[in-house]
């Protein structure tokens, strides 16, 4: 890996989009960039989240290797400690994007990972990298992951603004990135970063004398093992408190069609205990998504792969 230190760059140089910008456009924007803002999406949530957060921001140890960040403090299980980042989680717009994004590979998705990444002055640039890398899958065969970032401070190039390099997402895995391939994301508070788990990025340099703090959130198909331990984080009796909708995301629910009953039945039962209807090891409408599937054929896409290496 490569560690590239931030630098300026305009914003006609950035794939930015405003809220209102239709859905198709968004989603064929970040297929085709590998990534995008969405500029103000969601103030009010972003700085109810950063108070709800900051008091455990305080208390969080920095990163103890060169990727973590030996000046980047970094937070788990922020769903049972901010109200206003369960909303983030769960925005519309956002799922309807990871909806259209990773519904072409599976029946259903899931949150895979939540964390704050808080860059205080003199923190080093993280090291490049992709974070599908978690899976044995080329990021050219299918995409495994829709990561986002949402700020919860200001970014830009001087305080530590998330490094992305567009495009990046089309490359052969052994391709490095050069410097003048590489762009900060520099956003105001609330808004959001969205790429997809194929796409070189990394935190970075934080060069100011300013605290950069971003609310990490991503997306994965559902039959993949999540990277944060979400029933860990939030077992069934912190996630009694959520919405249904949060409940089923964080994997109180299929990963599709037989994938992860419990006692032969949904699991989201725990949390309906006056159900008296029949024991059901999936539900309609993921059977029909499923349908809809091709079957990957793993010998097509590794020819798919080395056409283009």
């Amino acid at each position: 890996m490569t560690t590239q230190h931030g630098h300026s760059n305009s914003p006609a140089s950035l794939n930015i989009v405003s809220p209102d910008l239709a859905h198709e456009d968004i989603h064929d924007r970040l297929l085709e960039h590998g990534y995008l803002i969405i500029e103000e999406l969601a103030v009010e949530l972003a700085r109810r989240a950063r108070s709800d957060l900051d008091p455990h921001i305080g208390d969080a140890p920095f990163g103890h290797d060169e990727f973590l960040g030996a000046r980047t403090k970094r937070l788990g299980g922020v769903l049972k400690k901010s109200v206003a980042a369960r909303d983030l989680v769960t925005h519309p717009t956002v799922l309807a994007l990871a909806e259209s994004t990773l519904l072409r590979f599976a029946a259903n998705f899931q949150l895979n990972f939540s964390g704050v990444m808080h860059l205080e002055p003199g923190a080093e640039a993280q090291p490049l990298h992709r974070d599908g890398d978690l899976y044995p899958l080329s990021h050219l065969g299918m995409t495994t992951l829709m990561p986002t970032m949402w700020a919860l401070s200001d970014f830009d190039a001087a305080n530590g603004g998330t490094q992305v390099v567009p495009g990046s997402h089309l490359w052969a895995d052994a391709r490095q990135a050069e410097h003048d391939e590489i762009v900060n994301a520099e956003m105001p508070l609330g808004s959001v970063l969205i790429y997809l788990g194929g796409t070189i990025h990394g935190g970075g340099a934080n060069n100011s004398n300013r605290d950069r703090t971003g609310l990490a959130l991503q997306y994965s198909l559902g039959w993949l093992r999540q990277e944060e331990n979400q029933y860990l984080a939030h077992p069934p009796e912190v996630a009694a408190e959520f919405s249904e909708e949060l409940r089923r995301l964080i994997g109180y629910d299929y990963g599709g069609p037989y994938l992860g009953f419990f006692n032969g039945d949904d699991p989201h039962r725990l949390f309906e205990p006056g159900y008296d209807g029949p024991a059901m090891r999936s539900r309609p409408e993921l059977d029909a998504a499923k349908a809809k599937l091709p079957l990957f054929d793993v010998k097509a896409l590794v020819r798919k792969m080395k056409t283009v290496l």
